[in-house]
């Protein structure tokens, strides 16, 4: 009797975890959307400058010769890696010089060494990682469309949770994040994560609005700070953090593609005063920005006229200022090397890289 009862027992407990297995088996590992080839040297995109490139680079065009600082004059635009399906969220850390980045469809952050030109996988899997940055105390935060969360690396290379919900529900699919000098953390929360099984995966969303949210450093409350956006995007602040700066590429949906700026209280948490800082680029959109020390904002371009593919930049006041011309379309960008005047550009399946007159506003 003991003998049956003990395999009974051991039956039904075997059963419950098949069970058990199978029920979680039916969720499916976050991110499964891609798989990453290798790609024979022979075809891969050539590095180094672009075709046509001599100095002045052709590529850099200055529409505001006075105020435009996209050429150093003695340098040229440059494909520093490839090989992604779709390279998104760059950040720099100035420590290790090296870039993160994400290739959403391929689950996975990609590590650039500087010094070298070295590529290789940073994390895999990424949970479908988008948007990254660093902030004050050098750790980095990213944005995840299949966890549906904003998450903070640790020193150690723990993984902290930002923010994964609002109201007792989940965000739709963080997509881009700042961090202020008080440590407070801004991201915004369109739904491109989870509209298909590409990058990120299909969910019905649980926000009722498209939002821009903050978190508090102190209590880590999380609040909204705008909510009436089509789909936010990009975002960033001027460097006297008295602007914030989102990107809605609502065009996607039906809506708008513009750039809006807010006055902003950093430690208030409160923005007011909202309205069209630059819009002209539908049918395409911009999707990623940054600042520079000057004020101006370069931001991404593409998804339309392939002459317009690349980077734009303009003035505080609005005014275009110069264009940075790519041969693929852009998502986002930022500025990096050791005295942050190397622009970092995210292309479609490609790094391009090139010295600037300037520097970014973002320091760790």
């Amino acid at each position: 009797m003991q003998r049956r009862a003990f395999l009974t027992a051991s039956v039904a407990t075997a059963t419950a975890v098949t069970l058990k297995a199978a029920s979680a088996a039916t969720e499916g590992p976050f991110g499964e959307t891609g798989v990453a080839l290798a790609v024979r040297p022979s075809e891969r995109l050539p590095l180094g400058p672009l075709s046509g490139s001599r100095y002045p680079d052709p590529h850099i065009e200055a529409l505001d010769k006075k105020r435009f600082k996209g050429s150093v004059g003695t340098g040229a635009v440059e494909r520093v890696a490839t090989g992604m399906r779709w390279a998104e969220g760059p950040a720099y850390f100035a420590a290790g010089r090296f870039l993160v980045f994400s290739d959403i469809p391929n689950n996975r952050m990609m590590r650039l060494s500087e010094d070298d030109n070295h590529l290789s996988v940073f994390r895999y899997p990424s949970f479908n990682s988008n948007g990254n940055t660093v902030d004050r105390e050098g750790r980095l935060v990213s944005c995840e469309h299949s966890g549906r969360r904003v998450t903070r690396t640790e020193h150690d290379g723990t993984i902290t949770v930002i923010a994964d919900s609002y109201n007792g529900k989940k965000l739709n699919s963080p997509n881009d994040v700042v961090v202020a000098s008080d440590g407070s953390i801004w991201f915004t929360d369109p739904t491109y994560g989870i509209k298909g099984n590409y990058e990120g995966l299909r969910a019905e969303p649980e926000q009722e609005k498209h939002n821009v949210f903050r978190v508090d450093p102190a209590t880590s409350a999380i609040k909204v700070v705008v909510d009436d956006f089509v789909q936010p995007n990009g975002i960033c602040f001027s460097p006297d953090e008295k602007r914030l700066y989102v990107i809605d590429t609502g065009v996607t949906d039906g809506g708008p593609a513009h750039i809006r700026v807010f006055d902003v209280d950093v430690p208030g948490g409160r923005v007011s005063n909202g309205k069209v800082f630059a819009d002209g680029f539908a049918p395409g959109l911009t999707d990623g920005m940054r600042c520079d020390v000057e004020g101006n904002i370069w931001c991404s371009m593409g998804w339309a006229d392939p002459n317009e593919d690349g980077v734009r930049c303009y003035g505080a006041d609005g005014v275009l200022l110069g264009k940075i011309h790519l041969p693929e379309t852009v998502a986002n960008l930022t500025f990096g090397g050791m005295r942050r005047n190397r622009l970092y550009i995210c292309g479609s399946t490609s790094i391009y890289a090139c010295y600037v007159d300037t520097q970014g506003a973002v320091r760790p």
